[in-house]
């Protein structure tokens, strides 16, 4: 059995159902599990941690990500592109991914994650190359080595080029190849059991790099596995030109007739949603994981998540890859969806409080977990501590469900604990050495780079 107990918490900020806001109280955590939560605890523990200057909080979850991105951002030649430009020009550097280069960008992605208060991460991979290798093993392995949840996807494109797709050749499978190595996936990795640390999910592409086929066949495999599913859609105006060049009609009106609508499914991005569109995934339980700095970066536009909130259309918040983004904050992601919902919507646009909740328990039920999300009793012991003391945090945190969306922390968390154990310890990664993580990663990105 292990155990952990953090003593006297200035505000512990549960993000439950009540919304309550706690002072002055104690965490005790055994096997990964929250078993008590009050005032002078009479319980001892393998590690305690002091909590009297701390504000804490559940772990962030992050639904939408491509970690192996990480090699790929901030490059000169792609920064003032829109989407489809975009990604024509990348593909021609991502057809060069081993498992090498999946693993160690997997490891930086992560490892900044964790440093800024995730606990858990959804990662959409889609490229597989042929010759690869374990692409999804090597993503496991990172994140058992960081600690963190790590939910993993069996992407997949059947539609290159010479089909009228974006992607060259070599990155596409056929249909049969694709269904073939998500049972292998699913059975191999997923585990569906509470406080589970391995997910999968199946997650084809897009539409536009994607055939229907493969689209149904994957739905009728996720559902036979009972695992979730999960694609691009609705992120630009040239994607709803072109399903409506292609198919006849718009985006989510082409998923509805392949199955692609449910309390299963979730979408990334999500800007482009007319109101009928919104209150047909209100009805249907049907989830959008909310990118806004890609969203801003890529100039695809601003998500109606006011209205989603208002409807009940499940949210959650995601930073979406690294190439368009260029960084793996979930806190830089929270206080930038604050201020852009501000901007665009005024008094409509959700507090900073509904933005924490957003990356929380609303994150939590988009990946299917009730036992994440939020800090009670019976739940896991995923969370994040901040040192209210900081200089940046002078006379900011009178209001602590709000503070980290308006004020901000634009340094890594104080501790980051996941599943009970501490991955982040004075804002520190605690299982591996960074300096050196960090030259192993940019001499490998230099390789893959050809630089």
């Amino acid at each position: 059995m292990s155990s952990l107990l953090i003593r006297n918490i200035a505000k512990l900020v549960t993000c439950d159902d009540g919304d309550r806001i706690l002072s002055d109280v104690d965490l005790y955590c055994e096997d990964g599990w929250i078993r008590q939560i009050g005032s002078g605890l009479p319980v001892s523990a393998d590690r305690t941690l002091d909590g009297r200057h701390m504000l804490c909080y559940p772990g962030l979850v992050n639904t939408h990500h491509h970690l192996y991105q990480i090699f790929s951002r901030n490059l000169p030649q792609v920064q003032n592109m829109e989407l489809f430009d975009w990604l024509r020009t990348l593909y021609e550097i991502w057809k060069n991914l081993d498992e090498d280069v999946v693993y160690l960008s997997s490891m930086v992605g992560l490892g900044e994650l964790m440093k800024y208060g995730c606990t858990t991460c959804f990662d959409h991979h889609y490229v597989f190359p042929a010759g690869a290798g374990d692409l999804l093993g090597a993503q496991f392995s990172a994140a058992d080595e960081l600690g963190i949840r790590m939910y993993a996807s069996r992407g997949s494109m059947d539609l290159s080029k010479k089909d009228g797709g974006l992607p060259p050749d070599t990155v596409v499978q056929t249909v049969d190849e694709i269904m073939t190595d998500s049972r292998h996936v699913i059975e191999t990795y997923h585990n569906p059991v509470p406080g589970s640390m391995h997910s999968v999910a199946l997650a084809p592409c897009s539409p536009f790099s994607v055939s229907a086929e493969l689209l149904r066949q994957s739905a009728i495999l996720a559902r036979q596995y009972g695992v979730r599913l999960h694609t691009h859609l609705c992120e630009t105006k040239d994607e709803e030109r072109f399903m409506l060049e292609r198919e006849g009609i718009r985006p989510l009106a082409y998923m509805e007739r392949l199955g692609w609508l449910g309390s299963d499914v979730w979408f990334a991005h999500g800007i482009h949603f007319n109101d009928e569109e919104l209150r047909l995934l209100a009805q249907t339980g049907t989830g959008v994981a909310h990118c806004p700095i890609s969203n801003m970066k890529l100039s695809s536009g601003v998500a109606r998540i006011p209205e989603m909130l208002a409807m009940g259309v499940p949210v959650g918040l995601a930073v979406d890859g690294s190439a368009s983004n260029d960084g793996n904050s979930l806190l830089e992601e929270m206080r930038i969806s604050y201020l852009l919902h501000r901007l665009h919507s005024r008094a409509k646009a959700p507090s900073g409080y509904d933005i924490l909740k957003m990356a929380t328990q609303g994150s939590a039920r988009l990946l299917g977990r009730d036992d994440i999300g939020s800090l009670t009793v019976g739940k896991c012991a995923d969370l994040f501590l901040v040192d209210q003391r900081r200089l940046e945090l002078v006379g900011a945190a009178l209001d602590p469900g709000s503070v980290l969306c308006t004020v901000g922390l634009r340094a890594p968390v104080d501790y980051t604990v996941v599943h009970g154990k501490i991955t982040v310890a004075e804002g520190h990664l605690v299982s591996v050495d960074e300096p050196r993580l960090a030259q192993l990663a940019e001499s490998k990105c230099r390789v893959y780079l050809d630089l």
